[in-house]
This record gives structure tokens, C-alpha cells and sequence, in this order.
């Protein structure tokens, strides 16, 4: 009686280290050697952008991907147009967690912020834009505020403007970045 019960328990023991083994993977899914739990979408790097916010690194295949486009309107306005590739705009009130090319651009003039754009259409009012040369950059971001990044760089796009005053006068053609995709500025 007690080598069947012996069997028994040994047998027991051995199928929950077998099915305990293989239910826990490669460990690689719980914790990394430096304590942080991978994300489920890219890595978190340590570089921050000017706000404080950091770079979420992903691949450069399908990665997201923006270009920004300025034109000055018939009233005085300039009208911004983002172009995105491999990128979705989240609605308002979606859960603050990344999603594989999802999130929504934050808007900046001249390195300070201006809106956060939850579609690829916006107006700057004449006033964000006085007279002189501006640098108009739309970086994208996920919905944890995390910065998307290719390489090191964060995914944004940067187009030169000149506000004469005159633009609605003379018919100023628009404003577009010279690079694509992850660049920085």
C-alpha cells in the first residue's frame, strides 16, 4: 500500500513540474535582468523628449510614420496638415496604454507646444505664428504619452515657415518638411 501511494505522489510530483515548466515559458515574459517588465509594444528607453516623456523604440518596419504640411489661409490662419503612414489617431478617453501605431501628434511651434491632435487637421491662429521664420513640428506619441522612435529618434516631422505678414496678399505656397518619418530637430 505504501509503494503505491509512494508511486502515486512521485508520479503527481513529476507531472506538476512538467506542466509547471512548460506554463511558465522562458522567464523572458515576467522580468528582465534589470527589473523592468518589457512593454507590451517596443521598449522604453531611458532618452526623453523636451517635455520629459519617453521614447518608446520600435522597429523601423511598420513603424509609424508623419509628415507635416503649413499653408496660410485667406484669414491670416495657417492650416496644418498631417500626413501619417502606419498610424492611427485614438479618439478621446481611450485607455492610456500603447498600442501598435496608435496614439495621437502633439503639436509645437518653435519648440513649445501648441495642441495635442487627435485627427491629421489643425489651424494656428496668426498669433502663434508672428513675423519671422518658425519651425513647425508634429511628433507622434502613444496613448501612455510615451514619444514613437525609430533608432534613437523620435517619430516627428518639421516644416519651416516664414510669416510675412503679406501671405494672404502674395499666395504663399505651402510649407512642407524636408525629411520624413524619424527625425530630429
Amino acid at each position: 500500500m505504501s509503494w503505491t501511494r509512494g508511486f502515486r505522489a512521485t508520479l503527481a510530483v513529476c507531472v506538476l513540474l512538467l506542466t509547471g515548466t512548460t506554463g511558465c515559458g522562458t522567464g523572458e515574459a515576467h522580468e528582465r535582468e534589470d527589473g523592468d517588465s518589457p512593454s507590451p509594444v517596443g521598449r522604453v528607453l531611458g532618452e526623453t523628449d523636451g517635455q520629459g516623456r519617453h521614447y518608446r523604440e520600435v522597429g523601423k518596419k511598420g513603424a509609424p510614420d508623419v509628415d507635416v504640411e503649413v499653408a496660410p489661409d485667406a484669414a491670416g490662419n495657417w492650416d496644418v496638415r498631417l500626413t501619417v503612414r502606419n498610424f492611427r489617431f485614438s479618439p478621446a478617453g481611450t485607455k492610456a496604454e500603447p498600442t501598435a501605431g496608435r496614439g495621437l501628434a502633439y503639436l509645437f511651434v518653435d519648440g513649445g507646444l501648441v495642441t495635442r491632435l487627435r485627427s491629421p487637421e489643425y489651424r494656428l491662429a496668426p498669433r502663434l505664428v508672428p513675423h519671422g521664420t518658425h519651425h513647425v513640428t508634429a511628433r507622434l506619441y502613444a496613448d501612455d504619452d510615451t514619444v514613437w522612435a525609430v533608432r534613437g529618434k523620435p517619430v516627428e516631422s518639421t516644416a519651416d515657415i516664414t510669416a510675412s505678414g503679406a501671405e494672404t496678399e502674395t499666395g504663399a505656397t505651402p510649407a512642407t518638411s524636408g525629411a520624413t518619418g524619424a527625425t530630429a530637430r
